[in-house]
């Protein structure tokens, strides 16, 4: 696989470079060293492309686990305890898992245990993969990687989405860098508060589809985020 474009939201790579030189190496080294080739092993049963081949999700996911399981990278679960009271709820949220299921019992309320996992996390660094459905980046952006963040866990979170011509060799509802740019570039620079990299993937030797719609640059691009850098 290759990098075709990274965004960079509350100055993330520049944190990446400076504090975390190593981890960013080996992020690209997994992207790199992932064989496109032999994942193209889902046989498609929609309508309209029965019998192709396509990029199978779960094969992918299966070869980014390894080769960052190989380097150390490993899942990660915060827990946490949830009330259906508000005002406890905005009290308790940043505490330790164990003063949140004491603070709402003593206000009268039942604990209800819950927890967020990350894929990947190495050193205050989080790295998601997402090959799933396209609801699910918004919930690793603003709930995961925010969650981590908030609770000192890591200091900025990757999310790694495939590039449009990736996505039209993939199955239905799967996400894709450009949509998600857009959805992060609407809600201004500082929302989500955590540094993150957006990361756009394809195969090697892919070609862009329609010029118009996906860029015909073989090359990576940076894109700085709002504050110019």
């Amino acid at each position: 696989m290759k990098i075709e474009e990274i965004y960079s939201h509350n100055r993330a790579e520049e944190l990446l470079i400076v504090r975390h030189q190593t981890l960013w190496d080996e992020v690209q080294q997994v992207i790199h060293g992932i064989d496109a080739s032999q994942l193209r092993t889902k046989v498609s049963r929609e309508r309209t492309r029965r019998g192709r081949n396509l990029y199978s999700p779960v094969e992918m996911n299966k070869a980014f686990k390894a080769s960052f399981n190989a380097l150390g990278w490993q899942d990660w679960r915060y827990q946490f305890w949830a009330t259906r009271n508000h005002e406890v709820a905005g009290e308790i949220y940043a505490a330790q898992a164990d003063e949140q299921k004491s603070a709402i019992e003593r206000a009268g309320h039942i604990p209800i245990m819950s927890y967020n996992q990350t894929d990947f996390v190495k050193d205050r660094i989080a790295v998601e993969v997402q090959f799933g459905k396209y609801a699910f980046v918004a919930h690793d952006i603003f709930v995961k990687h925010q969650t981590f963040f908030v609770a000192k866990i890591i200091d900025a979170a990757i999310e790694i989405l495939p590039m449009k011509e990736l996505e039209m060799q993939m199955s239905s509802g799967v996400p894709y860098y450009e949509r998600d740019l857009m959805n992060l570039m609407r809600h201004g620079r500082g929302n989500p508060s955590v540094p993150l990299m957006l990361i756009g993937i394809a195969p090697k030797t892919a070609r862009c589809i329609n010029p118009q719609l996906v860029s015909g640059s073989r090359d990576r691009r940076r894109h700085p985020d709002a504050s110019g850098r």
